[in-house]
This record gives C-alpha cells, structure tokens and sequence, in this order.
C-alpha cells in the first residue's frame, strides 16, 4: 500500500501526523508526505517528501492572502466571521498549491490519501485520483472542513473533481475525557512528536528542587514576540523551582541575560525533556498539551491570539482539572506556585496519561487504513 500524507507548512500541523506514518512504513508500506516550506522537515523524521510548491512559505501564504484576497479579507474581518476566516484562509491556500499536490501524486499513485485537518488538498488529491482520504485531526476544536472546500470550486473544476464533501473517515487523537460530546472518529492515541536533539546530560536527572518547561511553541515568538517570556523571567526567582526555556534560539536570542534559577536549551524535544519536569507551562498548542499529557505532568497554559484551538485547549485542560490556565500578560509567581503544589491536577494528570496509553496505537489505526483501500 502506498499512503500519501499532505500538510501545511506549519510544525503543528505535521507533527500529529509523523507516528502514523511511521507506523505505517513500520507494517512495510511505502510513504511520502506531500508538504512545503517549514513542514519539508519531515525528512528528518527519516520520512520521504515531496515539495509542491518551491518557494511558498506559511508566512507568505499569509502575505499573498492579505494582498490578493484583500476584498474577501475586508469582508470577513467586517462581519467577524472567524470560522469563516479559517475556511477561508486554508480553503484559498489549497487552492494555491493543489496543482503541485495533483502533479505529484499521479507521478506518486497512492492507495490512500491521509491529510491534516486544515490541508484540504490531500482531499483533492483523493478525488482527482479516485482513491479513498482519512482526514486526520489536530486536537480538540472541531474540523471545519466544509468551509474550507467551499474555496476550492476554480481547483476542483481544473483537476475534474465535480464535488468535495466532507464524508470521510477521520482520525480523533483527543483523550475521549477532554473531548466534546458527540465525536465520531477512529481514536487514536496521541504520540508526541517534537522532533530529535542530542540531549544535555543534566536533563535526563531529576533536580533538587522541582524542574518548570517553558515552551511558546513555533508560531507565538513570530507572531507576538517574547513578551510572556520576558514576564516569567522577572518572576522566576520567587519560585522555588528550575525554569527550562525550551524555545526557539531566535526568541532566545531577544532575552538578555537569565536569572540564575532559568536554563535555556533551545529547541529540546519535551517527550524527552518532561518526565524530569514538575510542570509544562505553555501557549495552548495541541502539541504541548498532549506532550504533557503523555507525561503526566500538570500545565499552565497561556493562550495567546493567533489560533482559534489555544483558548479551547486551556478550557478542556482547566474542565479535566490537569491544569490551570490565564491569560499571558496575567501569569505570575502565585499561579505557577499553586500548579506546582495542587496534588489534585497531578493525580488528575496520571488518569489522563492512564487513558491515553488505553487508546488504539498509529499501529492499530493502519489497518483501518488498509481496509479502506483492500
């Protein structure tokens, strides 16, 4: 069988797909996950790629929209459609690259197509090729699939799709005790991909004192700078406990010098940094959340604006009671000492950790896949 994974340039958008393929290499089928720009890192996942659209990157699909979609942008911004926008930005930027995704793919022939939630080309692909798609989900927000492909008609009309609906299966990576009601995907667990690092000595060992992670993710340091991190640096030293950044050296570098008590470490994968951890404190990302979540450990998320998934994945970690949330300009010594000291969200972190390691595997979700295609 020959699966072809599609995702946008964006780590957290390839990242929750990276266990199933290997899984699937791993049960002796071939891949290619069809991408560009920042998510062509797949190959260091020891993952084939193929690059459909040479020189787009997610900043410039961002610029390109903001300048030719303009009027459609106006529109929506004035109504403050934000499901709108979504479908919109991600139905217009599969649009763009769906000639690419096409073109590679008839030279590729899958048997399957797999693609992230907000990469409606991979389900292009499927049609134009005739071969059945799995859309698979990025965590608690729901797909919004359909406004998406209601951009996409100038696409489907070239590449002789008649129609796009959204009927295929689709792959629920969240714990079903943090999922909204009502969901109907293959459950699959979510096993955190971070990416790899020759790690620190120091890092495998638990301190004396209680270890904090400090991650903003990929996306929060461009978008809306260190700011937060700057906030927790100055509070840092009325904590009894070890700070660890694990961010970007770009947003390193903006920092200055750090209190005694706070480490940098760059870009340090947090499955492997976490088990020696007291708590995660982040910005909301479904990566981070699961990376915790995984290990156990209690979290302070911090939504930030940019993403729609950040403020629902603070309230369903707030609901399940693994941790706390506010609002970044808010977070100080107080907030991160009660998630350090509030046995209840360790323990209530164990349970979640417990059912996830429950759930199917990538490895038991391959079958399903094969049977779509047997």
């Amino acid at each position: 069988m020959r699966v072809l994974f599609a995702s946008l340039p964006s780590l957290g958008h390839l990242f929750p797909l990276i266990p199933i393929a290997w899984a699937a290499r791993a049960a002796g089928h071939e891949v290619l996950v069809a991408t560009f720009g920042e998510s062509l890192v797949a190959e260091r996942a020891g993952l084939p790629v193929v690059d459909i659209a040479p020189g787009r990157t997610q900043r410039s699909l961002f610029v390109d929209f903001a300048t030719e979609r303009r009027d459609l942008l106006d529109r929506i911004r004035a109504e403050g459609e934000t499901e709108e926008l979504e479908g919109a930005l991600f139905g217009v930027w599969s649009e763009w690259v769906a000639d690419g995704a096409v073109a590679a793919a008839k030279a590729w022939r899958p048997d399957v197509v797999v693609h992230e939630r907000l990469a409606p080309f991979g389900r292009l692909v499927a049609g134009a090729l005739d071969v059945p798609c799995v859309r698979h989900d990025l965590g608690i927000e729901p797909s919004r699939l359909a406004g998406q492909l209601r951009h996409m008609a100038a696409a489907l009309a070239r590449h002789g799709v008649p129609d796009l609906v959204d009927d295929s299966p689709w792959i629920d990576i969240v714990p079903p005790s943090l999922a909204p009601a009502g969901r109907d995907g293959w459950l699959m667990r979510p096993v955190p991909y971070n990416g790899g690092a020759v790690l620190p000595d120091r890092l495998l060992h638990r301190p004396d004192r209680p270890r904090i992670a400090v991650t903003v993710g990929t996306m929060v340091g461009k978008q809306q700078g260190v700011g937060v991190l700057e906030r927790i640096l100055a509070f840092a030293p009325e904590v009894d406990a070890e700070f660890v950044l694990a961010v970007d050296s770009h947003d390193l570098a903006k920092l200055g010098d750090l209190p005694p008590t706070v480490r940098a470490e760059g870009w340090v994968p947090l499955t492997a940094l976490l088990p020696t951890c007291a708590a995660l404190v982040h910005h909301g990302g479904s990566g981070s959340l699961y990376a915790a979540a995984d290990a156990g450990v209690p979290q302070l998320v911090l939504p930030s604006e940019g993403a729609s998934d950040r403020p629902v994945n603070a309230a369903a970690v707030v609901a399940r009671g693994i941790g706390l949330a506010c609002a970044p300009d808010e977070v100080d010594a107080d907030v991160v000492r009660r998630v350090l000291a509030d046995d209840r969200l360790r323990a209530a972190a164990g349970e979640v950790r417990a059912e996830m390691r429950a759930m199917p595997s990538p490895a038991d979700l391959v079958g399903r896949v094969e049977a779509l295609v047997s």
